[in-house]
């Protein structure tokens, strides 16, 4: 299963429910991408599976909005 490595952000379990109520599992994969990333601390590009939503931040605000 692909998982942000950075917010941890992996598929969400739901129904789909038809039109005589009866509900069906299934899953919702969130947005994941493989992307070369700059590294400040190690100096380099590093290789991660990203959500989009997290390459954005990453992008706006830098890493220091993952610091915790």
């Amino acid at each position: 299963m692909a998982k942000c490595q950075l917010t941890g952000k992996g598929y969400l379990s739901g129904h789909i429910v038809s039109h005589s109520n009866s509900k069906s599992n299934t899953r919702r994969h969130a947005n994941i991408q493989s992307k070369r990333v700059w590294d400040p601390v190690a100096g380099r590009f590093v290789r991660m599976q990203i959500s989009t939503r997290a390459l954005r931040t990453l992008a706006r605000k830098g890493w220091d909005a993952f610091k915790k």
